[in-house]
């Protein structure tokens, strides 16, 4: 019985737009184990995307009310599912696999849970990567735009920091992940951040630390500094998280130069770099220091920038010291504007993978 609940988990996440491939090894029934009590992978089957209340949900899946909210709550601490409480009313949803449920888990990552996903992630990216919209878009420091082109809103780092009233910042699953593997990772642990639009939101949240708006922006910067690139949400509203990663240790980049699927299939970006060779010292600074997914390569001697991989961050244009770098925004041919928010995401990648995820609406 409790294997059935199990595999039925299972396939209500790969049910979801963002898919939960099945594996020869059974692996990812072994995440779910590590992660669910049998009771719990029911009552998240049971779920919906949207949010509800404890009595919502226990009404219209015939469950008793008795401790009920309890329970969604210490799901909720388990990360398991989501719960936002609302002037005094918990209201919960199911979540994803990613990005859910295992950035969830940034403060009950073991070893153990850590060996399991480090298994499991090249199955899930192979086919997570290889549809679209992207699950993440590169957002930009101003500094790196060039003076003569402007950024749209859902672009800039700025426009996520200043619709936010509340920030959090985390610990970076990935980076938690690779250390317990054995493979630390030089820079910031504590870099990732959570942005919402009310003040005093992030109360409720146990996990990470509360900081003000300029601490928000020190955190960029000090991620600048150390050669990560800014991600956020691949919508052009509701965006509420920026990671903050680097190549060593982060899924969605390791999945372009280690697993070789495509920077444009995994990262939807907005500009791409290219130097004058002019003012180009060939110092290499760009190459072997900032750039996260080796789309800079070395030729007899000189810096080639490689468009189709460039992510359009901007690392190599802060850092420079000939200034010879700049970033160009794309054709309108070769742009692609983000699904308005997360429903719209959702409903962008259900058609795309051909999946019927109304049951969970």
């Amino acid at each position: 019985m409790n294997e059935d609940v199990y595999s039925r988990l299972a396939k209500v996440l790969d049910t979801l737009p963002n898919g939960f491939p099945s594996t020869e090894s059974g692996v990812e029934i072994k995440l779910l184990k590590k992660i669910f009590m049998p009771e719990e992978a029911g009552i998240f089957c049971d779920m919906r995307l949207k949010l509800e209340t404890a009595e919502q949900i226990a009404e219209r899946t015939g469950r008793p009310l008795e401790d009920f909210k309890e329970t969604l709550q210490d799901m909720a601490e388990k990360g398991q599912i989501f719960e936002v409480r609302l002037g005094g009313t918990s209201l919960f949803k199911m979540i994803p696999w990613i990005l859910g449920i295992f950035e969830y888990q940034v403060e009950h990552m073991d070893k153990e849970l850590a060996e399991l996903n480090d298994q499991y992630r090249p199955i899930y990216a192979r086919q997570f990567f290889a549809e679209t919209p992207q699950l993440m878009q590169t957002v930009l420091v101003e500094e790196a735009i060039p003076n003569e082109q402007e950024a749209l809103v859902y672009e800039k780092v700025s426009s996520i920091i200043e619709a936010g009233q509340s920030f959090r910042v985390v610990d970076c699953i990935c980076k938690k992940e690779e250390g317990l593997l054995g493979n630390p990772c030089a820079r910031t642990v504590e870099i990732c951040m959570a942005i919402a639009p009310v003040p005093g939101y992030f109360e409720q949240f146990s996990a990470g630390r509360i900081i003000s708006k300029d601490e928000a922006y020190e955190l960029l910067n000090k991620a600048e500094d150390e050669a990560m690139v800014h991600l956020a949400s691949n919508v052009q509203t509701g965006q509420f998280y920026i990671c903050n990663c680097c190549k060593c240790c982060c899924g969605v980049l390791r999945s372009i130069h280690e697993l070789g699927i495509p920077a444009s299939l995994v990262i939807n970006s907005h500009y791409y770099a290219v130097k004058d060779p002019e003012l180009c010292t060939d110092c290499g600074i760009c190459a072997e220091e900032r750039c996260q997914v080796n789309a800079i390569v070395e030729e007899d001697g000189e810096y080639q920038f490689i468009k189709e991989a460039c992510i359009g961050c901007g690392l190599c244009v802060s850092s420079c010291p000939s200034e010879a770098i700049k970033l160009v925004r794309k054709e309108e041919a070769e742009l692609v504007v983000p699904p308005l928010n997360e429903p719209d995401w959702f409903e962008k990648r259900g058609q795309v993978r051909g999946i019927d995820f109304t049951p969970y609406k």
